[in-house]
């Protein structure tokens, strides 16, 4: 059994089909801006818990910020839906008149008012934390936050962007006891009313045992049926036989909603409110459907109303009621009648919508729950799997036909068919039986005996965590049963069963008694699995819970003396009935949570050191929200101080600082800053030897004294992209195992060597060439070097001098050359600040190891002995600075080729293209090698490099014909925006993006190593269309890595060109610089600057002669 990991293949119909994707601007669908939303509970001891979970979807974005999220406790136990619902509309208008600053509950805040009650229902048998938070088999897809998806999400999403779109402001009600399925493409045919119940066309045969609305022949509601035989459904079928099935969601506008409100302040309907409570009434319970529906039905007589004919929790009448009782009841009624009767009840029938009610039957959950009907919704920001948010390593076998959710299986764990697995985190030999449902069990491997634990066929095992507040604990308890058992069947009927057994057997085999489950005093009827005090909690002496769960399911024998029996008898014990009512919610939650983090952990550790195409940004949010940022800081610095690989190190760097980040939210200020802070160079300092494992914990040692505040991790941030900026430096350093010079002839003293190159423009491609881009996922980039105004614009010239000095001049059109002279060996120790005259000179002389820094020997003596002089060095470029035509990285490739020739040394091409890669990495500017291609080799050419350490370039010769060279050339324009490139936080966000492997991102990279192989074949087709195509297409890219690169006067270009050219696109990484377009047709040049000056705010605008350069960089000696 492997780890799961998803991930697409890198193939090209898929990369394309990708990006179109990802391009595609979908129109927003319309939502509804709730004023609150309210989630009642019968359990006091289970708010706090629940409100915590509404709030962290709040946190996370699934619900809007300024939305009133309100848990609501029923006042007193069994008020009934009915007053839950008014207790809970009270509560939250008692919410919204205060933060309008009223002073008492004011009904006029329903006029504009959305509100959402759900009601939280009762214990579900097949999740801890009850149906509505039932964790589903399905993800979320937004790239913001990442966590499980609950029932109780895809009810906000459904009336949020299906249900409630039309309607009018008012109150809408939701059971949470059934899911309902809305088709993506189900037309929601709302007609505005004073209640409207919410309705799926469903068969006779399947509500029967459920609730099903009468329609008159106006479209009101003329009864609500429940649990009805099938003949008495015949009088509500439709014409195609279907019947409108009663699927818990009801709407009220404000006149009603104001009504019910109005129940607070009329006894004896304020019993079912907290104030009436509070003021001494009785409790009262009423039905949603039943006492507050029921009186807006048109085929309802009063009389039959108020005497409670119809009243009770299934439209039948109220057994064992107390005479007082029923006295209140019928005032309640009658009031209700009055109040309530002059309203009518429309339905809003979804053809083709379902919906399933959550039984007690553990085979319809598992059903459920191998093949949601939820999945039939169709939203499109949820992704729906069998496999979910797991890990799964080891030798065990898991089959296809299976549900797993937010587990840990490792080691050898076998699950067979049709089994669900949920919320487990198991380890060690484990056997799951077909068709189970195993939920919360937690089971560490046993090291001694390796001995293996089997769950047989069809069983249900939960692990619960309980608050029992007498003992002020909370122990973990373990239940079973089987899916074919009736938990609330009576252990009487012969075909009441426990573990799939009949009960003889079972009490037989175990020799448990009647009376050590139910006592003396428990009627027959009642005898239950729901209610038999089965489960051990507590022993005085012996550590019970999985072995005694072994020995009821019938898989661990007893022995002769009956020990495990004995040690059940003598355990503390309780029913399942009494576990689910003391179910500890928030440490089941918090459980969850845990084990989510774990298993994010382990797969972010492993995607880091396989250097999979995976980002964890949602997962860095979820966890800034959650409150576990610091336990994925722990496994971050344990893997960035393990590796032996740079590469793998600064990614993990780089993804601390992406959890730093998200600690701070929006509050700490800009991700781009400096990162230099004297604290943090002693790190820097281990991390600059290559001493990985005591420079990461040095940096996690600052760390934690700037975690107080956003702007502190903002800024701690900046210092880990910092420290990644050292890793990647000496990932990229390793291309200099491919810059070997030889030995040439050393020129004569005072005779200059001129090296010359042209310019480039990137064709496709781009940013693909990027570090780390390049080695984590392999670059490809199509390049021209051009000719501008008919010249090589980049150059510089090199001489040796007697003199053992070494003269750097730096020429410039647009201002005073600057002139450096270098005596000492310290003059040259500044190399590595590129800002600091003549640093790419200097550094040129370390990198073709001319001098030794570190050398004992004084720079005076280095020269003389190995060149008999110095040297003196003039450098230029004729273009702009900023130009987006690759000027300094091709200043470095002539630099090299200079200095090298004049030390007597040769290199081909290739090996400069290596040498630059390793100078700017000395410079610490960083930087690709599509320029060095474009200036050092000339013509046409495609880059390349493959996902790999030692970083390897190749440059292949696309042998592009003369003819079609010509034609290009005839049809090229060039123009200089006028605005100086800045591409250095363009190069950072898009960095950040990647170590984050933001999926856009990730998508656009394959797109654009296909579109350079696409562009290459255009060229070697002499296809002048498809390349103008690849130039649009390029740009879209462009922009999709970099958004912001286009500004205004990039804008206004293109609009003036577009008409008359067959692709544009900005050289370099855009928002400023240089613009080249391929023409409609031959020498537009003039044409081109007769359009721009048309338009205003273009005057700085220029348009340059550029035709292909065939021969790329050009050498020579003085004679």
């Amino acid at each position: 059994m492997e780890s799961h990991h998803i991930f697409s293949t890198f193939n090209e119909e898929e990369v394309k089909k990708a990006w179109a994707r990802s391009v595609g601007m979908a129109s927003p669908a319309r939502r509804v801006k709730w004023t609150a939303i309210v989630l009642t509970c019968a359990n006091k001891t289970h708010t706090q818990a629940l409100q915590k979970e509404l709030e962290i979807r709040q946190a996370k974005g699934y619900i809007d910020r300024d939305v009133i999220l309100l848990t609501v406790e029923d006042p007193k136990s069994n008020v009934g839906s009915g007053g839950a619902t008014i207790n809970a509309l009270l509560t939250v208008v008692e919410f919204i008149s205060a933060r309008k600053g009223y002073t008492v509950i004011n009904p006029d805040v329903l006029e504009d008012a959305k509100i959402l009650i759900l009601h939280h229902g009762r214990p579900y048998g097949y999740d801890t934390c009850g149906r509505v938070f039932m964790t589903l088999p399905v993800h979320h897809a937004s790239p913001q936050y990442d966590g499980l998806v609950d029932t109780i999400d895809t009810y906000l999403k459904i009336f949020t962007e299906k249900l409630a779109v039309k309607a009018d402001p008012g109150v809408w009600i939701g059971s949470t006891d059934m899911l309902l399925s809305i088709p993506i493409d189900a037309e929601i045919p709302w007609e505005q009313s004073e209640a409207i119940a919410i309705t799926v066309p469903s068969t006779p045969q399947y509500c029967k045992d459920h609730g099903v609305f009468k329609i008159d022949t106006q479209g009101f509601v003329e009864d609500i049926l429940y649990k009805e035989k099938v003949g008495n459904l015949e009088s509500c079928q439709r014409s195609d036989g279907s019947v409108p099935s009663v699927v818990g969601i009801v709407y009220f506008n404000e006149a009603v909603a104001g009504k019910l409100l109005s129940f607070y302040m009329k006894p004896p309907l304020d019993a079912c409110t907290y104030m009436g409570l509070d003021s001494g009434q009785p409790p009262l319970q009423l039905s949603l459907y039943f006492d507050v529906l029921l009186p807006m039905t048109t085929g309802l007589s009063e009389t039959d109303f108020v005497s409670g004919e119809r009243s009770g929790t299934f439209g039948k009448p109220m057994q064992q009621e107390s005479s007082e009782s029923r006295t209140n009841m019928a005032l309640a009624r009658s009031l209700l009648w009055k109040e309530l009767h002059g309203y009518r009840m429309r339905t809003c029938m979804v053809e083709g919508g379902s919906f399933l009610y959550l039984t007690d039957l553990a085979s319809e959950h598992k059903k459920m729950m191998l093949a949601c009907p939820l999945e039939r919704c169709g939203f499109k920001d949820l992704i729906w799997s069998n496999i979910i948010h797991s890990c799964m390593e080891g030798e065990g076998q898991v089959d296809d036909k299976v549900t797993i959710i937010n587990s840990r299986l490792q080691g050898e764990v076998t699950v067979a068919a049709r089994s669900v697995v949920s919320h487990c985190d198991l380890h060690g030999r484990i056997n799951i039986g077909r068709d189970s449902v195993i939920t919360c069990l937690n089971v560490e491997e046993v090291s001694k005996k390796k001995r293996t634990i089997n769950f047989g066929e069809g069983l249900v095992i939960q692990g619960y965590h309980i608050y029992l507040k007498t003992l002020r604990t909370s122990p973990y308890v373990l239940t079973v049963h089987g899916r074919f058992d009736n938990i609330k069947a009576p252990s009487w009927k012969s075909t009441s069963s426990f573990c799939n057994e009949p009960w003889l057997v079972v009490l037989n085999r175990t020799g448990i008694t009647k009376e050590d489950l139910w006592g003396t005093e428990l009627e027959n009827d009642n005898q239950t699995i729901l209610t038999a005090k089965m489960f051990p909690v507590f022993h005085a002496t012996d550590v019970i819970g999985l072995r005694e769960i072994l020995w009821l399911q019938g898989q661990l024998a007893d022995d002769g003396e009956r020990t495990i029996l004995k040690r059940w008898r003598t355990s503390w014990r309780l029913s399942l009935e009494e576990i689910q009512t003391f179910t500890d919610a928030g440490k089941i939650f918090e459980q969850r949570r845990e084990l989510f983090y774990n298993i994010s952990n382990h797969e972010i550790c492993n995607v880091l050191t396989k250097q999979q195409h995976k980002g964890f940004r949602n997962v860095y949010n979820s966890a800034s929200v959650e409150g576990y940022s610091q336990t994925i800081l722990k496994s971050l610095d344990e893997v960035a101080s393990s590796t032996r690989s740079p590469g793998i190190a600064a990614r993990t760097l780089a993804n601390i600082a992406d959890v730093l980040g998200c600690m701070a939210g929006n509050k700490g200020g800009l991700r781009s800053g400096p990162a230099a802070n004297k604290s943090w160079s002693k790190a820097f300092g281990y991390l600059e030897a290559k001493d990985l494992a005591v420079g990461v914990a040095a940096l996690a040692k600052e760390r934690e004294r700037w975690l107080g505040r956003p702007d502190l991790l903002v800024r701690a941030a900046r210092h880990y992209e910092g420290a990644a900026q050292i890793l990647i430096r000496q990932a990229v350093m390793t291309a200099k195992e491919f810059f070997n010079p030889q030995q040439g002839t050393l020129p004569r003293i005072n005779k200059w060597v001129t090296a010359e190159c042209p310019a480039r423009i990137d064709i496709s491609g781009g940013w693909s060439d990027t570090p780390p881009i390049t080695y984590e996922h392999g670059g490809a980039v199509t390049i021209v070097g051009l000719l501008i105004n008919g010249k090589r614009p980049i150059g510089v010239k090199a001489r040796r001098i007697p003199e053992p000095v070494i003269k750097l001049e730096i020429c410039s059109d647009t201002a005073e050359s600057q002139y450096v002279e270098c005596k000492e060996l310290s003059d040259l120790e500044d190399y590595y600040q590129p800002h600091t005259p003549g640093a790419l000179l200097k550094a040129s002389f370390v990198c073709a190891d001319i001098v030794d820094l570190m050398s004992s020997k004084s720079l005076a003596k280095q020269l003389l002995d190995n060149y008999g002089g110095g040297f003196e060095m003039q450098s230029w470029s004729n273009m702009p600075t900023g130009s987006g035509l690759g000027t300094s990285s091709i200043l470095a490739g002539a630099v090299m080729g200079a200095v090298l020739t004049a030390g007597g040394k040769t290199c081909d091409p290739e090996g400069l293209v290596h040498a630059v890669l390793y100078l700017e990495q000395l410079l610490t500017t960083g930087g690709g090698w599509q320029d060095q291609i474009g200036g050092l080799f000339g013509g046409v050419r495609l880059g390349v490099s493959e996902a790999q350490l030692p970083l390897k370039v190749e440059a292949i010769d696309l042998q592009v014909s003369e003819r079609y060279v010509q034609k290009f050339s005839d049809r090229l324009v060039l123009i200089y925006t006028g605005k100086t490139r800045l591409a250095r936080n363009l190069l950072q966000d898009v960095i950040r993006n990647w170590y984050a492997r933001n999926p856009h991102i990730v998508t656009t990279e394959d797109a654009l190593v296909m579109l350079a192989r696409e562009c290459g074949r255009a060229f070697t087709d002499g296809d002048l269309e498809a390349l103008g195509s690849c130039a649009n297409k390029y740009w879209e890219m462009k922009k999709r890595m970099a958004p912001g690169c286009e500004t205004l006067v990039i804008q206004r270009i293109m609009e003036v060109l577009r008409p008359h050219s067959l692709g544009l696109c900005m050289a370099g990484a855009g928002g400023g610089g240089f613009m080249w377009g391929i023409m409609k047709e031959p020498s537009s040049k003039d044409k081109v600057e007769k359009l721009l000056a048309t338009v205003e705010g273009l005057e700085d605008a220029v348009v340059y002669e550029a035709c292909v350069d065939q021969s790329g960089l050009s050498i020579s000696i003085e004679e």
